[in-house]
C-alpha cells in the first residue's frame, strides 16, 4: 500500500523520541488536577498572569508570580527542588511558555500546562475567586460532563 500523505509519518523511533520529549515539557489540566489532588510532593503550580487576572480566579494551591517577576522573586516564592508547572490564560496565550522559559533559565525543572486557566475552567475544575471556591459545569467540547477526566 502506498502512503498518500503529503508528508509521511515519522519513523516510530523518531516519533517515540519526539513524543516523550513533548511530555517532559508539557502537561495538561487533568494531570495537574490529579497531581494536586494527590498531593504530589514538590509540585508548585505558578500562575504567571497579572494581578487582575489572578483576582478574577486562579487554581487552588497555585502561587501568583507574574512572568516579569520570576527572575527576581522565584527563589522567595518557589522552594528549591520543586518541579514547577506554569499556566497563563489559555491556548491563545504564550504567557505560560514565557514563564516556563524563565524558570528553565533559573535552572528549575519546569513544565507548561496546556490549555491554561481557560481549559481548567472549561473542564469544570475548581477555581478560587473573591467569593471562595467555585466550579462551572464542564464544557462538553473539552471534557465529559460526568467525569473530571477524558480517560486518555
Amino acid at each position: 500500500m502506498t502512503n498518500t500523505f503529503a508528508v509521511p509519518a515519522a519513523d516510530p523511533v523518531a516519533a517515540t523520541t519526539h513524543f516523550l520529549a513533548r511530555l517532559s515539557f508539557e502537561t495538561d489540566v487533568s494531570d495537574v488536577y490529579a497531581d494536586l489532588t494527590a498531593g504530589v510532593p514538590g509540585l508548585v503550580v505558578v500562575d504567571s498572569r497579572g494581578t487582575a487576572a489572578w483576582e478574577q480566579g486562579h487554581l487552588p494551591g497555585a502561587v501568583h508570580l507574574p512572568t516579569a517577576e520570576i527572575a527576581t522573586l522565584a527563589a522567595e516564592v518557589v522552594p528549591g527542588g520543586s518541579t514547577v508547572v506554569t499556566y497563563c490564560w489559555g491556548p491563545g496565550c504564550n504567557g505560560a511558555t514565557r514563564a516556563a522559559l524563565e524558570f528553565a533559565r533559573l535552572g528549575r525543572p519546569v513544565k507548561e500546562m496546556l490549555g491554561g486557566y481557560e481549559y481548567w475552567v472549561r473542564e469544570g475544575l475548581p477555581v478560587v475567586t473573591s467569593t471562595g471556591l467555585t466550579r462551572r459545569p464542564a464544557d462538553e467540547l473539552t471534557a465529559p460532563r460526568s467525569t473530571i477526566s477524558c480517560d486518555c
